[in-house]
């Protein structure tokens, strides 16, 4: 038996655990906010010094958490880029986030190199504002010098496992974390360096990508320091996904991803490509509208939270009384239909009540989301099982539609730090082939997180006609969207 750690730095907090490296139970836990200050609305900055991340990293392993660990895993916030000038010092703060300075950068790249289908073939997703491909399209119009001054490329986790070793010459990512920056491709497992280029005006030095097993480094103490990866592989690989599973993640905008053997090119766009941390590929589909969509129909009924909007769904029936609501309310992305606004129809006299607009919400946002699963599943991606995330995927009205409208068991994981124990199992891995007691080629086999299983049952056939009635008024409405 070992000990192992895993540590995962989102936006906000450094979580980190300690887990046993036969089982994977999780032995101690810690936890730090990030030392950050919101900005004058209270969201979070799109410019962070890394220097925090350090900080709420060492707050958080403290009074002896990492005592006879082992090794080390990271996991990090995804699109985090850290710009190095030759020396290895920060040229400016690293931007991260959504950062809504980068859309007109985004069309620009999308221009540049002839149309989405152009990029969803050089490197498997098509620029999006947050992207490091976009955040240095816009470094290179906003700030010249700093971007003049730019020689070396690093995302947040390949930041941090660098600074584990000390900034060592050689610095890594690996391959999920390389998928996502819009200039390495899953499909070839290279950089597109002129794509970097196009961006930034110039060349500048890429992290070398290791394998899911490889280790980055040992530090001066004998600690070995896995990889690393960003949050989502890490959250994937913690949860044990594997071949036929899929992940429905339920934030104000949704996701679908899926384990699959591997990359797909996909020349409409709607398919981000990108890897897993264990050698295997997760294509991901992005739709604009979830949670917000239940909350703005929570504004307009007047109700308090989404457990009242929820309470007051279920007092309706599937199909929302003939009520079919379309929540393309801020565009949408899948189908990529950017200027559009949201739909409702089915208005009667008996079907204008509060429960009934309610349910109508619901099964808008996950109708939505069975759409980004049937893009997966139209270009040969096996779906038998589908983990809903999120702290919505607790509501009744949720769980009560969700595997007829999915056609699918569906998984409700209970609430954990997922990435965290991710990047623990990255470690522990890295750990086992150094000794010689794992293979590289197949992951610790750590028990799965517990959860609740929720079967289509009875109610498959009514879920589908439901479905069926959204995909028909979708058609009316945007007749062709998903063609490609």
């Amino acid at each position: 038996m070992g000990i192992v750690a895993g540590l995962d730095s989102s936006p906000d907090f450094t979580r980190i655990v300690v887990c046993d490296t036969d089982s994977g139970a999780v032995l101690r836990q810690g936890y730090a906010a990030h030392p950050l200050e919101r900005t004058e609305s209270g969201g979070r900055p799109s410019d962070v010094d890394p220097q925090a991340w350090l900080l709420s990293l060492g707050e958080a392993a403290g009074g002896g958490l990492l005592e006879g660990v082992q090794a080390i895993g990271a996991s990090a916030q995804q699109n985090g880029l850290v710009p190095l000038d030759a020396q290895g010092n920060t040229v400016r703060p690293a931007l991260v986030g959504g950062d809504k300075r980068a859309q007109v950068a985004a069309a620009d790249l999308v221009d540049g190199l002839g149309g989405r289908h152009a990029w969803a073939e050089a490197v498997g997703s098509v620029p999006q504002a947050a992207q490091p491909v976009t955040k240095l399209r816009w470094l290179a119009r906003s700030e010249p010098e700093n971007a003049a001054r730019t020689a070396v490329l690093l995302q947040a986790h390949d930041w941090l496992v660098w600074q584990l070793l000390g900034r060592p010459v050689r610095r890594t990512t690996d391959r999920g974390g390389a998928s996502g920056t819009g200039y390495w491709s899953a499909a070839t497992g290279a950089y597109r360096t002129d794509l970097v280029e196009l961006a930034l005006g110039h060349q500048a030095m890429l992290p070398e990508v290791l394998g899911p097993a490889e280790a980055a480094g040992t530090t001066p103490e004998g600690l070995l320091i896995s990889a690393g990866t960003g949050e989502t592989m890490a959250a994937a690989f913690g949860l044990g996904i594997g071949l036929g599973d899929a992940v429905v993640s339920l934030g104000a905008s949704g996701s679908v991803m899926a384990v699959h053997p591997e990359a797909l090119v996909d020349s409409s766009g709607m398919i981000t490509s990108l890897a897993d941390a264990t050698g295997m590929h997760l294509p991901v589909v992005t739709t604009l509208n979830a949670v917000r969509t239940l909350r703005g129909a929570a504004e307009l009924l007047g109700v308090p939270d989404l457990e009242t909007l929820s309470d007051l769904a279920m007092k309706s029936t599937p199909g929302s009384h003939g009520l079919v609501l379309l929540p393309y309310l801020e565009g949408e992305r899948t189908p990529y239909l950017p200027h559009t606004a949201g739909t409702l129809t089915g208005l009667r006299r008996e079907s204008m009540r509060p429960e009934h607009f309610a349910r109508a919400a619901f099964e808008g946002m996950l109708c939505g989301l069975a759409d980004a699963l049937d893009v997966l599943r139209g270009r040969g991606v096996d779906v038998r099982r589908i983990f809903l995330l999120g702290a919505v995927a607790e509501l009744p009205a949720v769980q009560a539609a969700a595997p007829a409208l999915f056609g699918a068991q569906v998984v409700v994981p209970q609430p954990g730090d997922y990435a965290a124990i991710g990047a623990a199992r990255q470690a522990a891995w890295a750990l086992g082939v150094s000794q010689g007691t794992l293979d590289p080629h197949t992951p610790p086999a750590w028990r799965g997180a517990p959860a609740q299983v929720l079967e289509p049952g009875e109610e498959l056939a009514v879920g589908q006609a439901v479905r069926q009635q959204y995909v028909s008024v979708r058609e009316q409405t945007h007749p062709g969207a998903f063609r490609t």
